[in-house]
């Protein structure tokens, strides 16, 4: 009796490894737990960073919107572009993880003095602070690529690379009687990351580069996540390397 013929295997993807793993699941907050796990300790680190600046003397409400403001100024301000709802308005979530992270540092200032010395905290607030900005970029990049029509070239270029730069870093913009204050001194690090991040995220998925690869779309945001994390992890934790003077190389007059 004949032997049924071998049937050749179906091709795997080399690089579906990116994303079959656990530590990529936590990157993609693939589950709401992980998802606003991510939020609050996304709005514990702009809370943070939002009262270590103001003045103790500041109101209460003054701190709140201070702190509202650096939360979702790029949640706002590109769905208002894109004629769409702002993210907190979406999502009743991310109000209450502001609200909690608001109550905790305003009620146990102690809070932040215990992430001053506790770098395994601080790092803790970090991963999750940028997992989730991360996501905000990915997210609104996707969504101005649906919304704007090609123009020049065959998918919308400039528009939603704009709209994930500002997603990932509007806050720093608002209230907007600041101007180019922001900017004075050059682009800041959020900046500088979310502009890299909105621009590689989404000239991968519209070029070559990403053709016959599956799941495109999530192994970039895994490679973007990724990036903003070490970025913040480097300057929050002063891993950069330290400036090094000119080498002064005149002689010195007898």
């Amino acid at each position: 009796m004949a032997k049924p013929a071998d049937v050749p295997p179906e091709a795997e993807d080399p690089t579906m490894w990116m994303i079959d793993n656990s530590l990529s699941e936590f990157l993609l907050m693939t589950t709401p737990h992980i998802r606003i796990m991510c939020m609050f300790g996304y709005t514990m680190f702009h809370a943070n960073k939002v009262f270590s600046a103001l003045p103790a003397t500041s109101s209460p409400s003054f701190k709140f919107i201070s702190f509202l403001m650096a939360c979702t100024g790029g949640g706002i301000m590109v769905p208002i572009f894109l004629n769409a709802i702002p993210v907190p308005l979406a999502n009743d979530a991310f109000p209450v993880a502001m609200l909690a992270s608001f109550a905790i540092h305003h009620y146990f200032p102690v809070v932040r003095e215990v992430v001053k010395l506790s770098a395994i905290l601080k790092a803790c607030l970090v991963v999750f602070f940028e997992t989730f900005r991360a996501g905000v970029v990915v997210a609104l990049t996707s969504a101005a690529a649906t919304k704007i029509a090609p123009s020049l070239f065959s998918f919308p270029l400039f528009g939603p690379v704009f709209c994930g730069t500002v997603a990932g870093c509007g806050g720093a913009f608002l209230p907007f009687n600041k101007g180019l204050d922001p900017i004075k001194s050059g682009l800041a690090s959020p900046m500088l990351s979310a502009l890299l991040g909105a621009a590689s995220f989404h000239l991968f998925l519209n070029c070559p580069l990403s053709d016959g690869c599956l799941d495109a779309k999530k192994k970039a945001h895994v490679h973007v996540t990724a990036f903003f994390i070490a970025v913040g992890l480097v300057n929050t934790l002063g891993l950069n390397a330290p400036a090094t003077k000119p080498k002064n190389t005149g002689k010195k007059n007898k």
